[in-house]
C-alpha cells in the first residue's frame, strides 16, 4: 500500500490527536467564561460565521479564483481558529484566556458552519461534478474526528489536571509538527498544479488572512473593546485551523487541490501574523505610550 494510499487514515488520526491536545487545554470554566464579556463573544462568532466567508467570496470573485481553489478557500474561512492563535495572542499581547475559550465555541460551531459553508461553496463554485458534497456520513466523520477528541481531553484535563500541563508543550509541539507536515504533503503531491496557478490562488490566500486580522482588530477597536480583547479577536479570526481544512479536503472529499489553499495559507500565515503583530499591535503600544 502506497504512502498516499494510506494517507487520509494518518491525517484522521493526527488531527484527532491535535484535537485531543487542544481538549486538554480546556475546561467548563473556559465556557463560562464567555459570559463575561458577551460583546467581545458575539462579535467574534458574527466575524467569524458570517464576515469573513463574505470576505472570502468577494476575495474569490474580484481575484476570479479558479472554482476548485474557490471551494478550498471557502473551507478555509469556515475553520475555526487554530491553536497557533493561542501561541500569537500571548507573544502580543493579546487575552489569551479569551482566545481559548473562543476556539472552544468556535470548534463546536464549525461542526455545524464548516459543512453547510462547504457544501454552498461546491454548489456555488464547482456543481460540475469536479467535487462531491459532504453527505450525511461525511458530516458525521468531521464530528466524530473533531468533538469527540476534544471532549475526551477535556475529561482527561478535569480529572488529570497534572497530566494535562505535562502534555501542553509536546501536544503544541506535535500539533505544529502535524500542520507543517501535511502542509508539505499537500503542497509536493500538487506541485505542478500549484506551480502553474500559484498567480490565481497565492494573493487570494494572503489576502484573506490579512483582512481577517485587520478585521478582527479594528472592528473589535470600534465596537469599544479593549486592546487586548481586540488583539484576542483578530488573531483567533485571523489564524484559522488548516490542519481541520485540509482534512475535509483530503481524507473527506478526497481532493488534493482542494487542500492547496490551505496548505499555501499554513505556510504564508506565520509571516503575515508576525508582521501584523509587529506593524500594528507594536505601533499601537509605541502610540499609546
Amino acid at each position: 500500500m502506497s504512502f498516499i494510499a494510506i494517507l487520509p487514515t494518518l491525517l484522521l488520526v493526527a488531527l484527532a490527536l491535535v484535537m485531543f491536545g487542544l481538549g486538554l487545554s480546556l475546561s467548563l470554566a473556559d465556557f463560562r467564561r464567555l459570559l463575561n464579556h458577551p460583546r467581545a463573544v458575539l462579535l467574534a462568532l458574527v466575524l467569524q460565521v458570517l464576515v469573513l466567508p463574505a470576505v472570502c467570496y468577494g476575495l474569490i470573485v474580484l481575484l476570479k479564483v479558479p472554482p476548485v481553489f474557490a471551494v478550498g478557500l471557502m473551507l478555509l474561512a469556515a475553520s475555526p481558529g487554530g491553536v497557533s492563535a493561542n501561541l500569537f495572542s500571548h507573544l502580543f499581547g493579546g487575552n489569551v484566556a479569551m482566545n481559548i475559550s473562543l476556539t472552544a465555541i468556535n470548534t463546536l460551531l464549525s461542526i455545524i458552519s464548516l459543512p453547510l459553508i462547504a457544501n454552498w461553496a461546491i454548489n456555488t463554485f464547482a456543481n460540475t461534478g469536479q467535487v462531491v458534497p459532504l453527505q450525511f456520513g461525511k458530516v458525521m466523520e468531521v464530528i466524530a474526528v473533531v468533538l469527540i477528541p476534544v471532549v475526551i481531553g477535556m475529561v482527561v484535563n478535569s480529572r488529570s489536571p497534572g497530566f494535562s500541563q505535562r502534555m501542553e508543550r509536546p501536544m503544541k509541539i506535535f500539533s505544529a509538527l502535524v500542520l507543517a507536515s501535511f502542509a508539505l504533503i499537500a503542497i509536493a503531491k500538487e506541485w505542478s498544479a500549484l506551480v502553474t496557478s500559484f498567480a490565481s490562488i497565492g494573493p487570494a490566500v494572503v489576502a484573506f488572512n490579512v483582512v481577517s486580522l485587520l478585521a478582527g482588530y479594528y472592528l473589535s477597536l470600534w465596537a469599544g473593546l479593549e486592546k487586548s480583547l481586540a488583539t484576542a479577536i483578530s488573531f483567533e479570526i485571523g489564524i484559522h485551523n488548516s490542519t481541520l481544512a485540509i482534512f475535509v479536503a483530503l481524507s473527506v472529499l478526497n481532493n488534493f487541490q482542494l487542500a492547496l489553499p490551505a496548505a499555501i495559507y499554513s505556510v504564508s500565515m506565520y509571516i503575515t501574523a508576525t508582521l501584523f503583530g509587529m506593524l500594528v499591535l507594536r505601533r499601537q503600544s509605541a502610540t499609546c505610550e
